[in-house]
């Protein structure tokens, strides 16, 4: 999908999350997923995507990901519980 979108991910154990911006999230989390993004999602082992919202445009992406990145973890949690309240992998099918 190509499309401006912000993203959660996490680990498998959700213990660190990290938000992020693209516009092709299929690329994104195979990066991810392959550890080929590096950084701090390689780090640790950040391949479950939990969270999506996409967007018209990369500006409101960016934006959005900015307010998100100064959410309380409690805060970031709860928006990740009401719209995937199982905490699945929405990337690989849960």
């Amino acid at each position: 999908m190509k499309k401006p979108c912000v993203y959660i991910i996490s680990n498998k154990y959700h213990t660190t999350l990290y938000i992020g911006v693209t516009s092709d999230i299929t690329q994104r989390m195979l990066q991810h997923i392959n550890h080929t993004f590096g950084g701090f999602s390689a780090k640790y082992n950040l391949t479950q995507l939990l969270h999506i919202e996409e967007f018209g445009n990369m500006m409101a992406a960016i934006a959005r990901e900015k307010q998100l990145k100064s959410w309380s973890r409690k805060r970031k949690d709860a928006l990740i519980s009401a719209n995937n309240p199982g905490w699945k992998d929405l990337f690989n099918g849960g």
